[in-house]
């Protein structure tokens, strides 16, 4: 039988409270939860929580939450990006400060946070995009929260949820006119240059989705 969303939501949670107990490397959360949101069938749901114990109740694993993460630490360099009729992209290793602010003028800015450490366990980005877009790229296993207002534009909120018990929180608001404020959970690829190059490219217009 086919799944729905709720089920490949579900066989996720299982995956982040296994990773959240040391049952997975935080590698092998991405690639089981690349697998489990593309999964179509029960069956191939089933291969990505084989070896795992079913998820239990909340709090039936105390202490959990307070496992610390290894992405929390270090100094900021920079806590702003700005795109006039322009391009701005942070991205690779770099430290995420407590409040980022993001501004693209009909322009475009790329935050990927994929292999970036936050100096707060909760950090917080303002995005304002006016007639331009930005892009915030997101690890799969980190807490998000998107609150942003939109007007003749997009913002965004479906990267919203939890994340493994320990791991990094990211809260983004801000307000887009006449552009787009895109949030997006993405596991690590190889061909992040590539990615990152097609993202920047849609960024003078509210992004659509794939």
């Amino acid at each position: 039988m086919r799944v729905s969303d709720a089920d490949r939501d579900q066989v996720a949670e299982v995956l982040r409270e296994a990773a959240g107990q040391g049952r997975l490397t935080f590698d092998e959360l991405d690639q089981r939860l690349e697998h489990a949101y593309a999964a179509k069938t029960y069956a191939e749901l089933e291969t990505v929580t084989h070896d795992l114990p079913a998820a239990g109740p909340a709090g039936s694993t105390p202490g959990a939450s307070a496992v610390p993460d290894a992405r929390v630490g270090g100094t900021p360099a920079s806590k702003v990006s700005i795109a006039i009729m322009s391009e701005a992209r942070r991205s690779g290793q770099w430290v995420v400060p407590d409040v980022y602010v993001a501004v693209a003028l009909m322009g475009g800015v790329v935050l990927d946070l994929r292999q970036a450490l936050f100096s707060q366990r909760e950090v917080t980005i303002h995005a304002y995009a006016f007639m331009g877009g930005i892009n915030v790229i997101v690890p799969q296993d980190i807490e998000v929260d998107v609150s942003g207002i939109a007007f003749m534009g997009g913002f965004d909120q479906r990267a919203s949820g939890p994340g493994v018990p320990g791991a990094p929180r990211v809260k983004v608001i801000g307000f887009a006119f006449m552009g787009g404020v895109d949030v997006r959970r993405k596991p690590p690829k190889k061909r992040d240059k590539a990615d990152a190059g097609q993202d920047l490219e849609g960024n003078h217009r509210p992004p659509i989705e794939d």
